[in-house]
């Protein structure tokens, strides 16, 4: 198989174009454009992505040849305010690859989308029901109605919250973890969507090259990670338990303030939400087609915390 790897130079790219070479494939890096939206409706988008066929063009251009195409680019940015950037790189990117898609020789497009927009949903699924609660997790979701409504072949991939040992929000995680900061709402025994990079890597390969066409959206499968399992893993040590009701009030107060900041503390706000209660996923396709997990984050998150 040819794969045409967009984000190829970034923290999943890297990771999908490994895993891809290691199972013998050829693989082409394509560079993906810097692009500008201020779209806040997908009609809007579209409209704005009509107007740019030259670009399209361009994209079809450079896929020449290939049988499947992986979007692996956009902003990993869950902290930051809405911007033309953010929104061209989540929204308007995909948008425009699923068009070029048509015009080339492959045959199906994997977007690399975001379980953040599902928001707070206690389970994950892959239904095409959305919550977003933050400029990051409405750019993604942006991005997935765009391509959706452009085309059919599309599958949009939606990765839970992926660790690697180098990468930064990793490290954040083991000094949390290592810290008195450390704690989850009792009893901790919740399915937390925390996973590694490699599982992620080797999902998509598999969404890649599965014979038959995979559904419009799919989730990354559970690792068998809990909310404590994750702490004890990443720092060495357990972690507090408190009240589930006093994690509830905490957290509203918190995203109430964050609101009056202009969502400035939501994504960091989550990532505590995400600790205490975790969220459970109805990853159903994984095992249908035959996808195997082979659980790496306990690992991912020791290495990580040998580094630090």
């Amino acid at each position: 198989m040819i794969a045409a790897v967009l984000g190829a130079s970034g923290f999943v790219g890297r990771a999908v174009t490994a895993e891809l070479t290691r199972q013998g494939h050829t693989v082409m890096v394509v560079p993906a454009p810097r692009l500008r939206s201020t779209a806040k409706t997908v009609e809007e988008l579209l409209e704005q992505s009509r107007r740019m066929d030259a670009e399209v063009q361009q994209l079809a251009k450079d896929l020449a040849g290939a049988d499947v195409v992986i979007n692996a680019a956009g902003l990993a940015a869950p902290g930051d305010p809405e911007s033309a950037e953010l929104t061209g790189a989540n929204a308007l990117l995909p948008v425009l690859l699923a068009q070029a898609v048509q015009q080339s020789t492959a045959h199906r497009f994997l977007h690399l989308s975001s379980s953040a927009v599902q928001g707070h949903s206690s389970v994950l699924d892959e239904s095409t029901r959305t919550a977003p609660f933050s400029a990051y997790s409405r750019s993604k979701d942006l991005g997935e109605q765009g391509v959706l409504a452009v085309s059919g072949s599309t599958v949009i991939i939606r990765a839970t919250s992926v660790q690697g040992e180098d990468r930064p929000t990793t490290m954040a995680l083991v000094r949390i973890a290592s810290s008195r900061l450390a704690s989850v709402a009792a009893p901790g025994t919740a399915p937390t969507p925390v996973s590694s990079i490699s599982a992620l890597a080797a999902f998509v390969v598999h969404a890649s090259t599965v014979a038959e066409q995979p559904p419009a959206v799919v989730l990354q499968p559970w690792e068998g990670a809990t909310t404590t399992s994750v702490l004890r893993a990443a720092g060495g040590r357990e972690p507090f338990r408190i009240p589930r009701g006093l994690c509830t009030f905490i957290l509203r107060a918190g995203y109430g303030v964050s609101t009056l900041l202009g969502e400035r503390l939501h994504g960091v706000i989550r990532r505590v939400e995400l600790m205490w209660f975790g969220q459970g996923q109805q990853a159903d396709w994984a095992a249908a087609s035959g996808f195997t997990v082979n659980p790496a984050v306990g690992s991912t998150l020791e290495r990580a915390r040998a580094k630090r």
